[in-house]
């Protein structure tokens, strides 16, 4: 079974699913995993090292994939985006700041731009910046986002929103895609497709180390929750308005929530997290990932997650389509 819709139309894929763009994550081979597949794969452009872009997008070997940038991050390096469209990538992706010093470039080459958002005052800045594609993410998303909104609440209002002031602009659900019955919610919702993270993180292309996979796999949704102590201790100078989804450890309690207290602890905090992560010991480092993280058991090659999620998602919607006598 197959399930055709505007986004699938418009970049001739075959699922309409498209991998989110994790900053240090969503590499070259994980991209071109999930395009072969049939979805749609972007490499993790995050905050902008030129050596790692061109190395992944390298690693991708051609595969036809696009690239996701933390807005306000690239905006202190703006060159990074001509390098990423001289891969003529099948998409750019901006998260989290203004669109409008970028959006013209990307335009100019027939790049279509696809803009995350997390309230409908994002969504209408989107459009008002001619975003093509609208990735509405809620709360329930792992890694930066805000809490605000939930997924299943916010992509109808901004599918809503869309109708009536720009109808060939397309939606993407984000936050809380991890299966095939997410997915037909997505699509239920009135979004074109799904932008999946969590579910592609937990996979053996991803740039993610084997224990804190195997960390994962043993969490539930009601492990993780919203802190900004890894921005903290990471020295990133992220807007006041985000945060970030990350699961529980004993890092994270002792410091979340104590901000005076971290703040004055500093150079301790940020030396024990450093050497956390050059250990792989995540009692104290970052796992980042969203409530999703509870419908995962097993690591997953990417492309089999795509494929099982889209004949989920169909054989949902047919189902629901037959009605339960199998009439219409």
């Amino acid at each position: 079974m197959s399930l055709t819709t505007r986004l699938t139309k418009s970049f001739g894929i075959e699922h309409p699913i498209l991998l989110a763009p994790m900053a240090g994550i969503s590499g070259g081979r994980l991209a071109a995993a999930v395009t072969a597949a049939g979805g749609l794969g972007l490499i993790g452009g995050g905050y902008g090292d030129l050596d790692w872009l061109q190395r992944e997008f390298g690693l991708a070997g051609g595969a036809n994939v696009g690239c996701g940038f933390i807005t306000w991050s690239l905006a202190r390096n703006p060159d990074l985006l001509d390098m990423v469209l001289d891969q003529q990538p099948a998409t750019v992706m901006l998260s989290f700041g203004d669109l409008r010093p970028f959006a013209d470039r990307i335009h100019a080459v027939g790049v279509p731009l696809i803009a995350q958002v997390q309230t409908l005052d994002h969504a209408r800045q989107a459009l008002d910046a001619g975003a093509d594609i609208l990735a509405a993410q809620g709360g329930e998303a792992g890694g930066h986002g805000m809490s605000v909104r939930s997924t299943f609440t916010l992509v109808p209002e901004v599918v809503d929103i869309i109708a009536a002031r720009s109808p060939d602009t397309l939606v993407l659900a984000a936050g809380g895609v991890a299966d095939g019955r997410g997915l037909a919610a997505a699509l239920a919702l009135g979004a074109d497709g799904a932008l999946v993270g969590t579910r592609l993180w937990a996979t053996p292309e991803a740039l993610v180390s084997p224990r804190a996979h195997a960390r994962a796999i043993q969490s539930v949704g009601d492990d993780t929750f919203r802190t900004r102590v890894y921005d903290a201790v990471r020295q990133l100078d992220w807007p006041a308005e985000y945060d970030e989804r990350a699961i529980g450890n004993s890092f994270l309690d002792i410091w979340h929530g104590n901000d005076a207290q971290l703040s004055a602890s500093l150079p301790e905090a940020i030396e024990t997290f450093e050497k956390a992560v050059a250990a792989e010991d995540f009692d104290a480092a970052a796992i980042l990932v969203g409530e999703a993280v509870g419908l995962i058991r097993e690591i997953r090659p990417a492309a089999d997650i795509v494929r099982d999620m889209a004949s989920g998602a169909a054989e949902i919607l047919s189902s629901v389509q037959r009605g339960p006598g199998g009439g219409a």
